[in-house]
């Protein structure tokens, strides 16, 4: 990613029930005042840094279990 600039990262989890879907940065917090997540799971980071850079993970849970994604940022 280009610093200063809007990234999103995906994440789509399924299930019935619907599965509870939570982003977190691996090392770190996710930037404050900086970031949301929409209905669809998506994380927007806004002006991103080079702090920003690193692994961010998407976990899902239900009753039936847990998965986890992990994507890597570079800015």
């Amino acid at each position: 990613a280009v610093a200063g600039s809007t990234v999103e990262l995906g994440c789509s989890a399924r299930g019935d029930p619907a599965p509870q879907v939570q982003w977190h940065k691996e090392h770190g917090d996710l930037p404050w005042g900086r970031h949301e997540v929409d209905r669809e799971h998506t994380l927007r980071l806004y002006v991103v840094t080079s702090a920003d850079a690193g692994a961010y993970v998407c976990t899902a849970q239900s009753q039936l279990g847990t998965a986890a994604a992990t994507t890597f940022l570079h800015v």
